[in-house]
């Protein structure tokens, strides 16, 4: 995101994105790892690809790592993201990017030097 948003702002897209993440994904309680990256206006350009979509200077581009994910809950998840970001903080839904990359379990390691998903820990 740019550079200049309240606290109280991003702590609220922090929390929506992480509710929508736990519903969408049917993600267990908990399971939140989120990092902020703020930047100055002339650091980001975020284009339409072609779509005909107006970027604002309030863009959000978010970047998830996630285990495989069906496309249905993919599409779940992004509808439901720019729907809650919208009603909630009144951001454009024109306003919000999302990647999604998929690794495997094999590709995690919570801390201790162990992959928990292949250990059974998680």
């Amino acid at each position: 995101m740019f550079r200049g948003r309240s606290a109280e702002d991003i702590e609220r897209i922090l929390d929506i994105s992480y509710r929508v993440m736990l519903d969408a994904f049917g993600a267990p309680e908990g399971d939140r790892y989120q990092v902020v990256s703020q930047h100055e206006a002339y650091e980001m350009k975020i284009l339409d690809t072609g779509l005909g979509i107006e970027r604002s200077d309030e863009v959000l581009v978010f970047s998830l790592v996630t285990r495989p994910r069906t496309e249905e809950q993919k599409k779940v998840f992004y509808a439901d993201l720019v729907h809650e970001l919208h009603e909630q903080l009144g951001i454009r839904q024109e306003d919000v990017m999302v990647n999604l990359s998929v690794n495997s379990d094999a590709d995690w390691s919570f801390g201790h030097g162990r992959a928990q998903f292949l250990t059974g820990e998680l």
